[in-house]
């Protein structure tokens, strides 16, 4: 037998940086397909605007920089950048706040550090932190899912109210958002969230059209938003057979959004949001699969990645419970990307081979000098 030397690191399988996004991007498509199934075809529409805004931002900065600007599209990272953003803008958000992100994440978040692997903050979370300030009204217009929504809409409306704001027959989106009562239809967090400081108890909130589902898993999850977290589950352990990404990062948040919240619940079960609510809806499976194991801007070591992981779960469940917004998944992950230089330092694994020498202690003089 022939024993074959190589230099470290060692793997048993070499992808390039072009095929790793593409099949992230192809483990996401469960999730967008389920996406768009209850929400309509705003959700695509958004990603591929977003995708073409991505493409030629960056193709316009390389060149502006001087750089291989073909090299560099075909890394794909910027579509996955794009495809990531447009998933969590709402699918009937303006075609103008599409673009204002996609060229903020790129152009800002990414190239302005450097490119790809120089970026301190995850570009898309970036983006859409920006986009939720700037734009609060429209980047919380999420419409209800089909089943729920008195107007019908299809591909020919979706395009519509993306670029004139209305339906083919003149239906707005606060239309589109509005029930047969009257009201405006929240997101479940959200409607959850605001039930619950009106002092309505659990149960009495489960039984309302925005969570009951007869018959299916689903009944007290949220209509819709239950099967869109399990396919982005679904896509993540794909993730993880393929290791595309580390167990670490999605177990640690995971754990650290589902502890607190089932200790919480332990104690107000009738007043407070139950753990299996909190993973999942809104966008807790796709973060911990899609988003936060981004591997330029999540800390490093196994170890710091399991306190990166934990700390993003930590700061998901008190912003929902105790701040204004109802997702907060990508404010809890600019927050601890600022903290990856400190995990990083405190949890960076020791040398092979390397002892640490204890220090030798001076011996003290016998007698003075004189």
């Amino acid at each position: 037998m022939k024993l074959s030397l190589s230099s470290s690191p060692h793997l048993t399988q070499k992808r390039t940086t072009s095929e790793i996004m593409r099949l992230v991007m192809l483990f996401a498509v469960p999730g967008i397909a389920v996406q768009t199934w209850f929400f309509g075809y705003g959700v695509l529409i958004n990603i591929a605007i977003a995708g073409i805004v991505a493409v030629i931002t960056e193709a316009v900065i390389l060149e502006l920089r001087k750089k291989n600007f073909e090299l560099a599209i075909k890394d794909s990272s910027a579509l996955l950048t794009a495809l990531l953003l447009g998933i969590s803008i709402p699918p009937f958000a303006p075609w103008w706040m599409t673009v204002i992100g996609a060229f903020f994440a790129i152009a800002i978040a990414k190239q302005l550090y450097g490119g790809l692997g120089f970026n301190l903050f995850n570009p898309a979370m970036t983006a859409y932190v920006v986009l939720l300030i700037s734009f609060p009204v429209q980047m919380t217009a999420w419409a209800p899912v089909m089943e729920l929504s008195q107007i019908n809409h299809n591909l020919t409306d979706a395009l519509s109210l993306t670029f004139t704001g209305y339906t083919t027959e003149g239906y707005s989106v606060v239309q589109l958002r509005t029930n047969i009562d009257g009201f405006t239809m929240a997101t479940p967090l959200d409607e959850m969230k605001n039930l619950l400081n009106k002092g309505f108890t659990l149960s009495e909130i489960t039984f309302t059209n925005l969570f009951i589902e007869s018959g299916n898993l689903a009944a007290g999850f949220g209509k819709g938003w239950f099967w869109v977290n399990i396919a982005f589950l679904v896509g993540g352990f794909l993730l993880l057979q393929f290791n595309l990404i580390n167990w670490h990062l999605p177990v640690g948040m995971l754990a650290g959004l589902g502890l607190p919240a089932l200790l919480w619940y332990l104690v107000s079960p009738d007043t407070q949001i139950s753990p299996l609510l909190h993973l999942f809806s809104g966008g807790t499976m796709l973060g911990a699969f899609f988003i936060i194991t981004d591997p330029v801007t999540a800390a490093t070591s196994n170890k710091g990645r399991l306190i990166f992981g934990f700390g993003v779960g930590l700061l998901v469940f008190i912003i929902r419970s105790f701040g204004g917004y109802p997702d907060a998944i990508a404010f809890s992950v600019l927050l601890m990307n600022m903290c990856v230089p400190v995990i990083d330092y405190y949890t960076r694994p020791r040398t092979y081979g390397y002892t640490q020498a204890k220090p030798v202690k001076a011996k003290k003089k016998q007698g003075g000098d004189k």
